[in-house]
């Protein structure tokens, strides 16, 4: 069939490999009981909210209700009712839809991946670790305690900094502190983590140590430690203040972290405030430090992202599992556009480009000249009768 007689959106979902998607559908049989709406129209539909900024299980309905002439293109044989998605947020489990983001990252990372300086100067890994607060109304959302009048989820993510992209990434209460979720995370020998000093927590990081994981965060105020080593600092980098190898001397500190470690205290210009940044690596380069914390920046710029432009600040269910749900739909969606971010010839921002998808959403014309050219330059119309000249 020809893409031109498929709009944007059905193109969009064609991106989603539906091989891959049945082979875990299988796998979880969440076809079973489906209510008439499978999980493939279910998560088109989880989709659609996303992509038209819908915000409510209505908007949602009669969003696909409008284009039913394209259904068939979407995979979809009919639109789904109001109290049907309201029944599979609440009964279909969200593992399938987490499991298909990331079997879905697996197939599509090679194309969003970005030639960054320092991953390829050190040739490792690279992750950034951090979490974001959503906030939730606690009335309509009383399994999500957070403090005694207020609500919210926490998002505990892992981005690749080479993908910009989460490889790891789970919901919790928003009491869930983070080191306890950074407990249960594996990373690979010789990687990197790059993490806010929220996760200071000297006993794992020794667990880190001790796996070949090196990390970089900040060092918290209340520390204690003696000076073993001072090294001179480039003159021409201002912004490195000092450059010191260190031992723990807190009697609980000093015995959760027996080796040596590193700080470097940098001048933070764009804050104007000093930081104490803390490593277990001893022979990187004090900048080499400075810019790996700096790139830390990306997940929050990727939260900001998540909150501003996908539909996450409200929810059109009130379950855990719909709210799961439509989080991890959220993810599968930036995914997606963060392929045809890559791909294209034209130099887009994530914001404009969702923004533009959007407009068009149902226009029929093909996905990726649209993405490689989306303004039209129109030349300018022949002076037919040439330019009149005025007689005074």
């Amino acid at each position: 069939m020809s893409r031109t007689n498929v709009s944007l959106f059905g193109q969009f979902l064609s991106l989603i490999d539906r091989n891959l998607c049945n082979k875990i559908i299988k796998k979880y049989n969440t076809d079973k009981h489906s209510k008439g709406i499978n999980t493939w129209t279910h998560l088109v539909s989880m989709v659609f909210l996303q992509m038209s900024s819908s915000t409510s299980i209505r908007e949602i309905s009669t969003g696909l209700m409008s284009a039913a002439g394209n259904l068939s293109h979407y995979g979809v044989s009919k639109a789904p009712t109001k109290s049907s998605i309201s029944y599979i947020n609440q009964h279909r489990t969200y593992e399938v839809f987490r499991e298909i983001y990331f079997a879905l990252l697996e197939i599509l990372e090679p194309s969003v991946a970005r030639s960054r300086k320092y991953a390829h100067s050190l040739k490792r890994n690279i992750y950034l670790m951090d979490s974001t607060i959503i906030p939730l109304s606690l009335s309509l959302f009383d399994w999500a305690h957070f403090r005694s009048t207020k609500g919210a989820i926490k998002l505990h993510t892992v981005l690749n900094y080479d993908t910009g992209l989460p490889c790891y990434a789970v919901l919790t209460d928003g009491k869930k502190h983070d080191v306890t979720i950074a407990k249960t995370i594996d990373f690979p020998k010789g990687s990197v983590v790059v993490m806010d000093r929220a996760y200071v927590d000297y006993g794992w990081l020794y667990n880190l140590d001790s796996s070949g994981v090196f990390f970089v965060t900040r060092l918290k105020d209340n520390h204690q430690h003696e000076i073993l080593k001072t090294y001179l600092t480039n003159s021409k980098q201002e912004h490195i203040l000092s450059d010191q190898d260190i031992a723990l001397t807190g009697l609980n500190s000093a015995k959760k972290y027996p080796q040596t470690l590193r700080i470097v205290k940098v001048y933070d210009e764009s804050n104007q405030k000093e930081m104490i940044l803390l490593t277990n690596h001893l022979n990187w380069t004090a900048d080499t430090i400075s810019q790996l914390y700096k790139s830390r920046w990306d997940i929050e710029v990727f939260f900001k992202h998540l909150k501003q432009l996908f539909h996450i600040k409200s929810f059109v269910g009130t379950s855990a599992n719909a709210v799961q749900i439509q989080m991890w739909c959220s993810l599968i969606a930036i995914l997606l556009l963060s392929y045809i971010k890559t791909k294209a010839k034209y130099s887009w921002h994530l914001s404009n480009l969702i923004a533009f998808l959007r407009l068009h959403l149902f226009v029929k014309t093909d996905l990726w000249e649209w993405a490689n050219n989306p303004i039209i330059n129109r030349e300018k119309p022949p002076d037919k009768y040439g330019q009149l000249s005025l007689q005074f």
